[in-house]
């Protein structure tokens, strides 16, 4: 398929419903379309792995192709070039966390980006760094538990961010870190209680990571 068929394609399911729901949801809807994932993932899967597609793709600006470029572009040759010019052009939590799970954190350069991206002050840019570090404790099953200490003072240092996206990243990074395993469990319940006592965004992150942390469900699993 070309550029101009897929988008013809997303234009012929997208809807000003969709776009409204969207809204809701806190999604900049500007360049969108109203799309729904299934579709972009039914065309995603149709198209399959096709590298240059996907730069095409992004460079349309609209919000559903850039969601599909991270489906079919190949992480294998996204460059920390290429990253740093798309993470410029997050506009939305939903577009930053989809590359970042579909794409990012699949390649090579994914802990370095965690670490860098998660010191910046740009919203999507720093919500990048963080979900990067969430994706990457449920996709990165070979990962050394240490690979992941190196995030949990990164996440203590940063937790008094009080910008919504933001808080809501840093806290889903410390929960998937957590849920890997008993060891990482515990550094991070120890993360955790060590931020109580800091801000009102640290507070809130704290809180929100020890009660999934702590529930029956996580212990259960982890076998604690």
């Amino acid at each position: 398929m070309t550029v101009d068929e897929i988008l013809t394609e997303l234009e012929a399911h997208g809807s000003e419903r969709n776009r409204r729901g969207m809204a809701r949801f806190g999604i900049n809807t500007r360049r969108a379309l109203g799309v729904s994932m299934v579709v972009i993932r039914r065309l995603g899967k149709q198209i399959g792995r096709n590298h240059d597609l996907g730069l095409d793709l992004w460079a349309t600006e609209v919000h559903e192709a850039r969601i599909l470029a991270s489906v079919v572009a190949d992480p294998a040759r996204v460059t920390v070039q290429i990253m740093d010019s798309w993470v410029e052009d997050f506009d939305s939590w939903d577009l930053c966390d989809q590359v970042c799970g579909n794409l990012f954190d699949r390649t090579p350069h994914a802990w370095t980006k965690a670490i860098e991206w998660s010191g910046r002050d740009e919203e999507f840019v720093k919500r990048a760094g963080f979900a990067l570090m969430a994706y990457l404790a449920v996709h990165d099953k070979k990962a050394a538990d240490e690979s992941f200490m190196q995030f949990l003072p990164i996440i203590e240092a940063e937790s008094d961010d009080a910008r919504n996206f933001v808080t809501k990243a840093i806290s889903w990074a410390l929960r998937q870190i957590g849920k890997r395993n008993t060891a990482l469990h515990a550094a991070a319940i120890e993360t955790a209680t060590a931020m109580i006592e800091g801000s009102k965004a640290a507070e809130r992150v704290a809180r929100d990571g020890l009660r999934e942390l702590e529930s029956a469900k996580v212990r259960r699993r982890l076998g604690l």
